[in-house]
């Protein structure tokens, strides 16, 4: 019993340091306000990338986003590329016309075979970076809204820090269902690693909702070869292949501006997919920092099942149990609520300490599914 407790302090002690590291990171990186003078002068040009599959609820809600950006029409374009929907994507693009705005649409089928692709998501911005005439890529999903001056940001930034890579911020649109509200406050904490992770450089995290690089630095690290056996990762694989080469020219933009807002996943089977479809690449990053940081959480979060088991025969565990969930709930709290405060979704935090027991679950269950299972995404199995 003195060893299942001595060994599950010094796991907690390793995960508190890591959190309060992601904490102080956090805070000690600086809201980007853009310079006037910058924006005003700014010229880069803008290939805005969207892979879409049976998105036609979705994509003219973007596409009219995008045609009330701020940034000069003349100086960005938008490829949305159809990976080989079965609904009416395809047409609704092409019958969507916006003044001055350049819209493309390309056909993934056209490039490839269906049956011959494992990785369509990358194939597809791939595809799209291949024919687009601009400096800067940014990746985008067709259920997320960027605000108006969402491309404006972004520019400004990248000429102000010439960034070969840029992470920015994705927030979830909450609602009012216990899953929603779950969802946005795992998402909170994942944002809030990720501009924490980046800032101090301690490993590659980012989000292909909400992504910018550079096309030369793509073509650069050779796109992604390499990385396209693996079905998911378009975004944290490339990021990591880009950090390699240029460790000082990645950042996460911390402006509020610069976030674009995405749905929540509305079903439990959705949402367990999507997770399960982001920790299946969790042992086959090459960058070790998030390898080791996933790890230590996992191993943290799997000591209270441990303790749980352990107390029908020492059940003085269980004691050990609720006070270690206290102490996880005491260290985690300063951290998300730090970031909540940025994507405005501090009164979420009333729901934090309750759903502990939840998260630990679900992080067991996802770390092992996302090893040993298989999951749906866009209406295909992938093991």
């Amino acid at each position: 019993m003195f060893i299942l407790i001595a060994i599950s302090f010094l796991v907690f002690a390793a995960y508190a340091i890591l959190i309060e590291n992601y904490r102080r990171a956090w805070k000690a990186m600086p809201l980007y306000i853009p310079d006037e003078k910058i924006m005003a002068a700014t010229t880069t040009k803008i290939a805005v990338i969207i892979p879409v599959r049976n998105e036609e609820k979705n994509i003219q809600i973007l596409l009219d986003a995008l045609f009330l950006q701020s940034y000069p029409k003349n100086l960005y374009q938008v490829i949305v590329v159809d990976d080989h929907s079965t609904d009416g994507t395809r047409d609704l693009v092409n019958s969507l016309e916006y003044e001055k705005m350049e819209l493309r649409l390309l056909n993934l089928a056209d490039y490839a075979n269906d049956s011959k692709i494992i990785a369509h998501k990358k194939l597809a911005i791939e595809t799209a970076i291949g024919v687009a005439n601009a400096t800067l890529i940014v990746t985008t999903d067709a259920d997320c809204r960027p605000g108006p001056d969402w491309l404006q940001t972004i520019a400004a930034f990248h000429a102000s820090t010439h960034a070969k890579l840029i992470a920015a911020p994705v927030k979830i649109n909450v609602g009012n269902s216990f899953l929603s509200i779950f969802q946005t406050l795992d998402f909170i904490t994942l944002q809030g690693i990720t501009g924490a992770a980046v800032s101090q450089k301690t490993h590659s995290m980012c989000n292909g909702a909400n992504l910018a690089y550079e096309k030369a630095v793509f073509e650069e690290v050779g796109g992604f070869k390499g990385i396209d056996q693996i079905p998911s990762g378009d975004d944290m694989f490339l990021m990591h292949k880009i950090f390699k080469k240029y460790p000082d020219q990645v950042f996460f933009l911390k402006n509020r501006d610069a976030v674009v807002l995405t749905q929540p996943e509305t079903s439990w089977a959705g949402f367990i997919n999507q997770r399960v479809r982001w920790a299946s690449k969790a042992d086959k990053y090459d960058d070790k920092g998030i390898f080791w940081a996933l790890l230590l959480a996992y191993t943290f979060n799997f000591l209270f099942p441990i303790l749980f088991a352990a107390g029908f025969w020492r059940p003085q565990s269980w004691l050990w149990l609720i006070a270690l969930l206290l102490l996880k709930t005491v260290v985690e709290f300063p951290f998300v609520k730090s970031a909540s405060l940025f994507f405005e979704q501090q009164n979420l935090m009333r729901y934090f300490p309750f759903l502990q027991p939840l998260h630990i679950l679900y992080t067991i269950v996802i770390g092992w599914l996302g090893k040993f299972g298989s999951y749906k995404w866009k209406g295909r199995k992938i093991n």
